[in-house]
């Protein structure tokens, strides 16, 4: 079903739920993994999943279409997710490398993720990336998400996204040859 066809189904009032119940299950595993490359735990993706959804829920009515619908849907995971791992700095008092070390021990822990000893090195770089460059990293390398698009979710410009990704590429880069 189109994204067009899903906005019609939530619009009406008859079948607003079940039109927002398509829309969730069209979206919520890219949404999820899109949250968990960022918060490596399940539990907290999955919370911040769920938080997503409600803020989807209650903005839908004040969509205007202006932008694709997993882009918006995107740009509220995102903002979601930065305010977690923001959220989870101030309350810990944890500097940067802090949390960069707990996040690589949930991957430790977390076989589902870690995949073979390549990509458990990947995963690793990618944490020692600041937030914002690692989303623009992960939707970039993983979503295959185009400029145009990484524009609309994080409300920056093609210039600075590209920028940043480059700049991310290279840290990775470093940081799998010293490793």
């Amino acid at each position: 079903m189109s994204d067009a066809e899903l906005l019609e189904k939530v619009a009406n009032p008859e079948t607003r739920n079940f039109g927002f119940n398509l829309l969730v299950r069209k979206y919520q595993q890219k949404v999820y993994w899109l949250i968990r490359k960022m918060v490596i735990d399940h539990d907290d993706a999955d919370d911040i999943t769920q938080e997503t959804f409600i803020k989807v829920w209650q903005a839908l009515p004040n969509f205007r279409g202006d932008s694709q619908v997993y882009t918006w849907i995107y740009r509220i995971a995102t903002n979601e997710c930065l305010s977690f791992l923001n959220k989870k700095k101030r309350r810990f008092f944890l500097p940067i490398g802090d949390l960069e070390n707990e996040l690589a021990s949930k991957l430790d822990e977390n076989p589902e993720l870690t995949g073979d000893e390549i990509q458990a090195k990947l995963q690793r770089a990618i944490l020692t990336l600041p937030d914002k460059q690692r989303l623009v990293f992960n939707l970039k390398y993983f979503d295959e998400m185009k400029y145009e698009d990484m524009s609309e979710v994080t409300g920056t410009s093609v210039g600075a996204l590209k920028a940043s990704y480059h700049l991310a590429v290279k840290k990775i880069e470093v940081f799998l040859t010293k490793s």
